[in-house]
């Protein structure tokens, strides 16, 4: 019986967390921050992008220093519940400069919560299927369409449903969790590679992900963006980041990339031809999602936290390099 079918439960538990916590975090900041001025919302959201994910490389090595990281899942729960509860309190005080400081507030609380919640899913994920690719696959996947979930359909009452669900889901979690007496990360610590080997192949993984987010957001640059294109658009990046773990065990990692390069490629070439090419090429760029991370946890065994989190943080500049670039 493989790692998969064994920590299934867990695996799906992990996955409809990443959900909640996306779609949380999306709808919480639309409900808060829509009320500032174009300036300020710009900026909120980009203290919000830069805690949650240019903090999880410190985040991730907190995960891997400690052992109960059951811990990390905790603090995340706080600062989620912490930054609704603000929210819910500025809802009746819309104006002066206390709400625009307290709305850049909501933004690191929800930050620091996204932080600790994806370090802890990422390592646990990791450490507890032996770095199995389909695995990391099916954990990230989630968060995309929780992102449109909340961006399409945010309200009060869905936010409150999002934030008792949390709770809810990590505590199963916990009682259904595999007992870990210490072997998997003992085996995962076992270096394979040289100190050289490790850099520069780290440094190449991480231009990857950056060009990787990059050029995504490029191909959907200038898509005008209905109601059904985001559904769409987080449903495809879901399947994809799926599927690519699935495709690279049925022909191997490196030709798996070669080919979902090479189908992407094609599609961003002739993404003006119809939305269905660009749909199809934010699938294939997908795929590449967990081949990266399972090459990052490969070369850094004992460290998947970090690995984690250093991938998540060189989004943002791939992102914020596509948005200065084609807007």
């Amino acid at each position: 019986m493989d790692s998969l079918t064994i920590h299934r439960h867990t695996l799906l538990i992990s996955a409809a967390l990443h959900f909640l916590v996306d779609a949380l975090c999306c709808c919480c900041m639309l409900l808060t921050a829509m009320s500032l001025g174009s300036l300020n919302l710009y900026y909120v959201y980009l203290t919000y992008n830069v805690v949650a994910f240019m903090t999880q490389p410190l985040t991730g090595w907190l995960a891997d220093c400690i052992r109960q990281r059951h811990w990390l899942l905790l603090v995340a729960a706080l600062l989620l519940t912490a930054a609704v509860l603000v929210s819910a309190f500025l809802e009746g005080w819309r104006t002066g400069s206390f709400h625009t400081l307290a709305v850049y507030a909501v933004a690191i609380l929800l930050g620091g919560g996204n932080s600790f919640f994806h370090v802890w899913g990422g390592k646990q994920v990791a450490v507890s299927t032996g770095n199995d690719i389909r695995a990391l696959g099916v954990f990230v996947a989630t968060g995309a369409f929780g992102l449109s979930i909340g961006a399409l359909f945010c309200s009060w009452p869905l936010l409150f449903a999002f934030l008792l669900l949390i709770p809810l889901l990590g505590g199963v979690y916990l009682r259904v969790e595999q007992p870990n007496d210490g072997t998997a990360d003992a085996i995962s610590s076992k270096g394979r590679y040289g100190t050289t080997i490790v850099v520069m192949a780290v440094f190449a993984i991480v231009a990857l992900v950056m060009f990787r987010s990059f050029i995504g957001e490029a191909l959907t640059t200038g898509v005008n963006k209905t109601r059904l294109l985001i559904l769409l658009f987080g449903a495809v990046s879901m399947v994809g980041k799926m599927a690519g773990g699935w495709v690279a065990l049925r022909l191997g990692i490196v030709r798996a990339l070669v080919v979902v390069m090479v189908a992407f490629a094609c599609c961003f070439l002739w993404r003006d031809t119809s939305v269905a090419v660009v749909l199809a090429g934010l699938f294939f760029i997908n795929c590449t999602m967990p081949i990266t991370l399972y090459w990052a946890n490969d070369l850094l065994p004992g460290r998947e936290g970090f690995a984690f989190g250093l991938l998540a943080a060189v989004l943002v500049p791939g992102f914020l390099l596509a948005v200065l670039s084609f807007s």
